[in-house]
């Protein structure tokens, strides 16, 4: 049902002159789901306080709530055609009072979920310019439904697909998608537990905070504390791009999470100097943008300078990782082998001050129409590195976009990982043997068998020639026999 409904959606926000790429129609769709997922929120919270005997005070007003303006219903619980706006006068509505009443929210304490919806609303607009599309795309909205366990789970998961087609229509929006199965088992290797502080600096549409907090939601039987330090002392993240940052904050909301600790600012602005031990945090997961260059300003903030904002983010990462913190990043193949000063100083960092114990080197194509390869390093801030266990991911098939990565792809590597086991796909290294002035930490796999070499050029065109003749005297017999 949700799925068949946002190809609708998609498909009238098509032919709507004020949506031009799948990043307007995740836009689009994002606000008027969030409205309906929030007053879906809304009716199980009276339902409880009434159980409970509690008056429930309403986080809408009246006129703004979601069955007033959006989805009026006569007697027999079907849309009031009468009452329902359309055209001009919806797209008014929407523009010059739902908008408006919305953003003021944001006076609002920072950790509500008021304060959210302000935020969401002052950061997001209307960009539907037919008022007629926008009440097609309503009625298929008030569709749906967000009461149940299985139908949140369900969405979510749809709404995490319509985030990877903005990730692969481009405009900057890869930066927002990491693949899901790459992440669950990013968060398998690094096992945060309750009572873990998890952060990502990056946070683009929250993907690693979500994946993490279904992995802590399952890891036991929760108490009503649990779910509290869940809630409200668990998750943390920073996102300097508007579109992200809202699709980030919506996306941990459909997940479960009322009121996402996500900041909208520019990570890499802050002053690593200026990191207190109150700052830090217990977990870190996340897949910084690589191929971004800083200005020398943010440059500035960090010991070692560079322009690769990836090499900046990994300095913040281990700066703001606890002392016994556990982390996987993601982050460029090349930062393994690249010769400049920057990447042997960051090399020599992350191995004096962490255990770098796994490093996870993944194929082409696992990041859909990014031309880049990358590796996942998982480290524990405190102690330095002794040995670096290396896997290698090697599949029998050329990852793309009708062929992503799955889970099951991973599997193996999740088993060794457990006890740094050799395998034809693994190997460690001893960091002791590794050269002192390069730090070079190339995945050079020892166990792999050698490609058979390349032929040269000339005895190819050479061997096509004879064949050619040989065809050409074939051909000649047959017509001598005619």
């Amino acid at each position: 049902m949700f799925e068949q409904t946002f190809k609708n959606i998609d498909d009238i926000l098509h032919k709507d002159a004020g949506c031009g790429s799948e990043l307007d129609y995740v836009e689009q769709t994002s606000w008027i789901l969030f409205l309906k997922y929030l007053d879906d929120l809304e009716k199980d919270r009276k339902t409880s306080a009434e159980l409970s005997g509690t008056a429930y005070n309403y986080i809408i007003s009246p006129e703004f709530r979601w069955e007033e303006w959006a989805s009026p219903k006569n007697g027999d619980g079907k849309l009031d055609f009468h009452k329902a706006l359309k055209g001009d006068d919806l797209k008014d509505f929407v523009d010059h009072k739902l908008f408006p009443y919305l953003k003021k929210f944001k006076a609002e304490k920072a950790d509500t979920i008021e304060y959210k919806i302000g935020e969401i609303f002052s950061e997001l607009k209307n960009r539907l310019q037919s008022g007629y599309n926008l009440r097609e795309v309503i009625n298929l909205i008030d569709e749906l439904r967000f009461r149940s366990h299985a139908e949140k789970h369900e969405m979510s998961h749809l709404y995490e697909g319509k985030i990877q087609n903005m990730g692969n229509a481009g405009r900057n929006g890869g930066e927002y998608y990491t693949p899901r199965p790459l992440i669950r088992t990013i968060v398998k290797v690094v096992a945060p537990s309750i009572g873990n502080t998890v952060y990502d600096g990056a946070v683009g549409s929250a993907g690693f905070l979500c994946e993490a907090f279904e992995f802590m939601k399952e890891s036991k039987r929760l108490t009503t504390k649990d779910v509290e330090t869940l809630q409200k002392g668990t998750f943390y993240g920073k996102e300097k791009k508007s579109l992200a940052y809202i699709i980030g904050i919506m996306n941990m909301i459909l997940h479960g999470i009322d009121a996402p600790n996500i900041v909208h600012t520019n990570t890499l602005a802050e002053n690593l100097a200026d990191i207190q031990e109150r700052d830090r945090f217990d977990i870190v997961l996340a897949n910084p943008p690589f191929g971004g260059k800083e200005r020398a300003e943010v440059q500035q903030n960090f010991p070692i300078k560079t322009g690769e904002t990836a090499f900046l983010f990994l300095q913040h990462f281990i700066k703001i990782l606890r002392a016994g913190g556990r982390a996987g990043v993601v982050i460029k193949n090349t930062f393994l082998s690249n010769t400049d000063n920057a990447s042997v100083s960051l090399r020599k960092l992350l191995l004096d001050s962490c255990n770098l114990h796994t490093v996870l080197d993944l194929p082409g194509g696992t990041f859909t129409g990014a031309g880049v390869k990358t590796v996942v390093l998982f480290f524990d801030k405190g102690a330095p590195t002794r040995k670096v266990w290396f896997y290698q991911l090697n599949l029998d098939r050329n990852l793309g976009k009708t062929n992503p990565l799955n889970e099951n792809d991973l599997a193996e590597f999740v088993t060794l990982q457990k006890t740094k086991a050799d395998s034809l796909n693994s190997w460690s290294v001893d960091v002791a043997t590794v050269d002192a002035s390069t730090y070079d930490l190339s995945a050079k796999n020892p166990n792999k068998k050698e490609e058979t070499a390349l032929r040269d050029p000339k005895a190819i065109l050479d061997e096509m020639l004879a064949l050619d003749r040989e065809s050409a005297e074939i051909l000649n017999r047959i017509r001598g026999l005619v």
